[in-house]
């Protein structure tokens, strides 16, 4: 085992003390897992060619489990405003997703469209 010489901070070889009084064990001791503990992190990492395959699936390797059709639904949803041409369409599929305020905004447009046709019928040729 090769020997070196590593330099640090008071408050660090303060921790370092603690920590290895509380394990039972030696300063030496503690460094050589901390780079153990270090170096198996850093093989752990994805490499730059495995990180779409790593994170394929990822949602689901880890229980959250979600009906893709269910989250298209809810995204779609949550993007729709009372002017958009689907709002009916959208609002039909996902109630849950809409509150009696989007109802209202939706009306008051219509309304809106509504007068406008109106007006834009009554003005005078130009």
């Amino acid at each position: 085992m090769t020997r070196i010489l590593a330099d640090l901070s008071d408050e660090d070889l303060r921790w370092l003390d603690q920590h290895a009084v509380e394990e039972g064990k030696s300063r030496a001791a503690i460094l050589r897992e901390a780079v153990s503990s270090y170096k198996a992190q850093k093989v752990q990492t994805v490499p730059a060619a495995d990180w779409l395959e790593q994170g394929f699936g990822l949602w689901a390797r880890h229980g959250m489990i979600v009906d893709p059709k269910d989250y298209e639904r809810r995204r779609r949803a949550e993007w729709t405003r009372p002017w958009d041409d689907d709002y009916e369409e959208v609002r039909a599929e996902s109630p849950d997703c809409f509150t009696p305020e989007d109802d209202r905004e939706r009306a008051h447009y219509l309304e809106l469209m509504r007068k406008a046709a109106a007006d834009s019928k009554s003005a005078p040729d130009a």
